[in-house]
């Protein structure tokens, strides 16, 4: 029996949500970099409304962890810690740079991508991940540096796709001139954390709501 997954985001300018339910998945996505605490709660209700279900009627709830703003992901953490104390759900927190690999492979099949947020201050949110059975593989793991730095670690494979903001934002990754194909794909959606989640769920890798902590990234290094 598929369990009920309900997803959030709000670490990057998108604000978004997604539900699993009865096998199928609906979102709702924005682009509201400043008004993420007034309406990622009435989407919710939204897309709840949309399914017929309370939360109470939620099995699983997942949220963007980050990296992303500091803003942004305080926001999602606190939502997410709130829902989930209030109905007693298991969470499952969701890498921002993964969701948008998973975004990658379910669009276009991408198995090796490069994953990069713009951190600003001349950094990005950076990882390198790729595609296997069981699910993704770092193959560099997440890190907020310079352009220069992510460059110097990226791996060559075939076919290597980039997502995220962190690539137009800044000119060395064009300069680099790396083997890459640039998708489309700029921000994280909640539609893309659900199938980790599904994934997470299945192999007993959800956490309780008074574990969450957001991925900053930044303060590690500073």
């Amino acid at each position: 029996m598929n369990k009920t997954i309900l997803a959030l985001d709000t670490a990057t300018e998108a604000c978004s949500v997604a539900l699993f339910h009865q096998g199928k998945t609906t979102g709702l996505n924005e682009l509201s970099p400043r008004t993420h605490t007034q309406r990622i709660l009435p989407m919710v209700d939204e897309l709840l409304s949309q399914a017929g279900i309370s939360l109470q009627q939620v099995d699983v709830l997942a949220f963007g962890r980050g990296p992303g703003s500091f803003t942004g992901v305080r926001v999602g953490v606190g939502i997410a810690q709130g829902l989930a104390l209030g109905v007693q759900l298991p969470v499952v927190p969701v890498s921002n740079l993964t969701a948008m690999a998973e975004a990658a492979f379910q669009q276009y099949g991408a198995t090796n991508v490069l994953s990069l947020i713009d951190a600003r201050m001349n950094e990005v949110y950076f990882s390198q991940l790729e595609r296997e059975e069981s699910g993704w593989k770092t193959i560099v793991a997440e890190q907020v540096c310079a352009p220069e730095q992510a460059i110097a670690q990226i791996q060559p494979k075939d076919n290597l796709v980039v997502v995220g903001t962190g690539w137009s934002a800044y000119p060395q990754f064009e300069e680099a001139s790396l083997a890459v194909t640039i998708s489309d794909i700029t921000l994280p959606s909640a539609q893309f954390m659900l199938p980790l989640a599904v994934s997470a769920s299945r192999q007993g890798k959800m956490i309780s709501a008074l574990e969450i902590e957001p991925v900053y990234l930044r303060n590690e290094v500073t």
